[in-house]
C-alpha cells in the first residue's frame, strides 16, 4: 500500500512551517511546542465522551462516534483555519504519542497535497527530548549572574542587557513571577512546569555557546516553579556580579513595580501574615498597620532592611560561592538611561567573541 503521510522525529523539526497540536485544549495549555497550534480534532467534551464510551460501552462504539467527531472537526480545519495555506505548506501535526488523532489529521492533509508530516511519538517524545537538553544544554553555555538586594533593579538590568543585544535568559518573565512572596503578576498566572521548561530550553537553544548568558540570580523556586536542575547547577557555579543602587532609589523602583499592591485594600496586609513566623504578630500588625494607612515608603524600607535584604543574603552565600567576590555594579539611578549604561559597562567586563 502506497504510504499516504511522513513519520519524523524530534530533529526534523526545522524542516517545517507550522506545528499543530491535536490535543484538547486543557492539553495544549499544559505545555506543547514552542509556536505550536492548537486544532484540537476532538475537544475536551468530546474526548470525555469518546473516553466514557470506551470503557463502559465498547472500544468499537467509541471509534464509531470518535471517528464522525473527527472528520467534521478535520473539515471544519479544512475548511477555515487552513483554507488559505499554499500548496508548498508544510504541516507538522502532532498528539499525545503520535497515535490516531495526529494520524488522520495528517492523512487528510497529505492527501490535498500538502507536505504534513507527523510528529513520531508526539508531545511525549517532544517531552523527552526537553528534558534530555535541559540536563545537558546548561553545562554547555557560560552564564554571568546578575546578583542584588531586592529592589536594585536586577530585572531592568536584564531588559537594558537584551535591549543592547546580550544574550539574556530572563527567568522570572518566562515564569510569569517575580520571585517572592509579593511575585505573582497581577491577572498573569504561571505557567505549568512542562510549560515553563519548554519556554527556557527555546530561549537556551537559541544562543552561541562562546557567548555570554545573563541571568538573573535564583534559588531553586521561582513561585511555583522549579528551575530545571541542571540549570540551577550551572549557575550556582557562575560568575557573578553584585548590582547595587541606594535604598532610596530601592523603594521608589519597588513601588513603580508593585502598583498593583498601593490600592487601599487589604491584599497586602493579608499577604505580610504569611510572615508571621519569622518576625511575630506585632510587628506584622505594625507593618499591616502601615499598609492599611499608606504609608508605603517608611513599609517598603522596614521590610527591605528587616526582611528582604537578610534573607537574600543567606540565600546568596548558600547558593552563589562567588557572589561576595564578583564585582560590583553601582547604578546612580533607576531610569531606563541608567540602566542602559550599566548595561554597556558590564558587557565591557565580559567581552564576547562572536
Amino acid at each position: 500500500m502506497k504510504k499516504d503521510r511522513h513519520v519524523v522525529g524530534i530533529d526534523a523539526l526545522a524542516d517545517y512551517d507550522s506545528f499543530i497540536d491535536v490535543r484538547s485544549p486543557t492539553e495544549f495549555a499544559a505545555d506543547h511546542l514552542p509556536g505550536a497550534c492548537n486544532q484540537p480534532v476532538l475537544n475536551d467534551a468530546e474526548r470525555a465522551r469518546v473516553g466514557t464510551l470506551y470503557k463502559q460501552v465498547s472500544p468499537f462504539q467509541a471509534r464509531i462516534v470518535g471517528a464522525a467527531l473527527v472528520a467534521r472537526n478535520i473539515a471544519a480545519m479544512v475548511e477555515g483555519a487552513f483554507a488559505d495555506r499554499p500548496r508548498e505548506w508544510r504541516p507538522l501535526v502532532y498528539c499525545w504519542r503520535g497515535g490516531q488523532r495526529s494520524a488522520a489529521l495528517a492523512h487528510v492533509l497529505a492527501q490535498i497535497g500538502w507536505r504534513a508530516a507527523q510528529l513520531e511519538g508526539g508531545y511525549k517524545a517532544y517531552r523527552r527530548w526537553v528534558v534530555e537538553q535541559l540536563a545537558g544544554l546548561p553545562a554547555r553555555l557560560n552564564f554571568v549572574v546578575i546578583c542584588g538586594l531586592t529592589g536594585t533593579g536586577k530585572s531592568r538590568l536584564l531588559q537594558a542587557l537584551a535591549l543592547s543585544g546580550a544574550q539574556v535568559l530572563d527567568l522570572e518573565a518566562l515564569a510569569a513571577h517575580r520571585g517572592s512572596l509579593l511575585g505573582d503578576l497581577p491577572q498573569i498566572p504561571q505557567p505549568a512546569q512542562k510549560m515553563f521548561e519548554s519556554r527556557v530550553l527555546e530561549t537556551l537553544r537559541a544562543y552561541a555557546p562562546e557567548r555570554p548568558v545573563y541571568v538573573e540570580s535564583e534559588s531553586k523556586r521561582i513561585g511555583a516553579l522549579r528551575l530545571p536542575e541542571a540549570l540551577a547547577t550551572r549557575m550556582w557555579q557562575s560568575p557573578c556580579v553584585r548590582l547595587e543602587l541606594s535604598l532610596h532609589e530601592r523603594v521608589a523602583l519597588l513601588m513603580e513595580e508593585y502598583t498593583h499592591f498601593l490600592t487601599g485594600d487589604d491584599t497586602l496586609a493579608h499577604l505580610l501574615e504569611h510572615l508571621a513566623p519569622l518576625h511575630g504578630k506585632a510587628r506584622i500588625a505594625a507593618w499591616q498597620a502601615q499598609a492599611r494607612a499608606g504609608a508605603w515608603d517608611t513599609l517598603v524600607a522596614e521590610l527591605l532592611q528587616d526582611h528582604y535584604d537578610p534573607a537574600y543574603l543567606k540565600s546568596m552565600r548558600g547558593h552563589y560561592p562567588s557572589f561576595e567576590r564578583g564585582p560590583a555594579l553601582r547604578a546612580h539611578a533607576r531610569s531606563p538611561a541608567a540602566f542602559a549604561e550599566l548595561a554597556l559597562e558590564l558587557r565591557g567586563m565580559y567581552p564576547e567573541t562572536a
